[in-house]
Formats: C-alpha cells, sequence, structure tokens
C-alpha cells in the first residue's frame, strides 16, 4: 500500500470575531425590565398620541376632499397615511397599520397616474377613526380585520386594474 499523507486541518481566523470584539455579551435582564417598564409608562399616552396622529390624516383628507387629487393634496394624504402605517402598530394598534398600508401604497408615487376614487380614500380614513372610536387593538378582531382585508381587497383590485 501506498505511504498516505499526513492530513492538515486548516482553520482560517474568525475576521468577523475580531472586527465584532470576541463573543457578544449577555443580556442584561434588567435592562430589559427598564425598557419594558418604561414602555408600559408610555403606553399609557398612545391612545392621546393616535388621536393626533388620526386628526392629522382628516385634515389631510378634508383638505384633499376641499381642492381634489393635486399632487399637493395626494403627497399630503401620502404623508400622514404612511406616518400613521409606521406608528400604529407601536401604539397598540396594527389594523390601523394596515389601513393605512392600504392607504399610502394608493397614494404614492408608484400610482401618481392612477384615477383614485375619493370614496375608497374616505372608506380608509373612516376605517381608521372607527378603529380608533372602537379602540379596537387586537389586529384579529372580526369586524376590523374584515374591514381592513376589504379595503386592501380593493386597493388591489385598482392597482391590478391599472396596470392592465
Amino acid at each position: 500500500m501506498a505511504k498516505e499523507k499526513p492530513i492538515e486541518i486548516i482553520n482560517p481566523p474568525n475576521m468577523l470575531k475580531v472586527k465584532v470584539g470576541g463573543s457578544l455579551p449577555q443580556v442584561d435582564q434588567r435592562a430589559i425590565a427598564r425598557a419594558e417598564a418604561a414602555l408600559a409608562k408610555l403606553s399609557e399616552q398612545f391612545t392621546d398620541w393616535i388621536a393626533e396622529e388620526l386628526e392629522r390624516l382628516v385634515e389631510a383628507w378634508n383638505e384633499f376632499d376641499a381642492k381634489g387629487d393635486t399632487p399637493e393634496t395626494r403627497l399630503l394624504l401620502h404623508r400622514r397615511a404612511h406616518d400613521l402605517k409606521g406608528l400604529a402598530p407601536t401604539f397598540g394598534f396594527p389594523l390601523i397599520g394596515r389601513v393605512c398600508s392600504s392607504m399610502s401604497k394608493l397614494t404614492s408615487d408608484e400610482h401618481a397616474t392612477l384615477k383614485i376614487p375619493p370614496a375608497l380614500l374616505r372608506a380608509h380614513v373612516d376605517a381608521v377613526r372607527a378603529i380608533v372610536a372602537g379602540d379596537i387593538r387586537q389586529a384579529d378582531h372580526p369586524v376590523g380585520a374584515t374591514l381592513a382585508q376589504e379595503l386592501e381587497d380593493r386597493t388591489r383590485q385598482l392597482i391590478d386594474a391599472a396596470a392592465a
């Protein structure tokens, strides 16, 4: 039998570990507890904050309704819907996030040439109003989830029809 060559194992240096500075430190459970307590304290203000954001959305809708679909009114409505899309889940209103996500798709630059029925935009605004008024915080609320799904479906249908 031929003479076998010795096996040599090469371990390349872990450059990521060197750059990061070694192993990750242990998670500080006390820091997490402090953060959760601070968030719980802030959560008392979430209802007020969502009401303020709703007021801004309604003002943008009123301007859109009064002046018509112009690039300026559409942009303002888009900004308000986009802001709420991000803030609402943080404030404990995930359905508002869904509704505003649908609304911000309609009003985005991507669909600038889309002729949006004002009634569809109004339905989005009214849905947000209803969710805030009903203090609906569950993502699976039967009426709220159905409403959000219907608005998403109508938005998708309008966008798909325009693309065809």
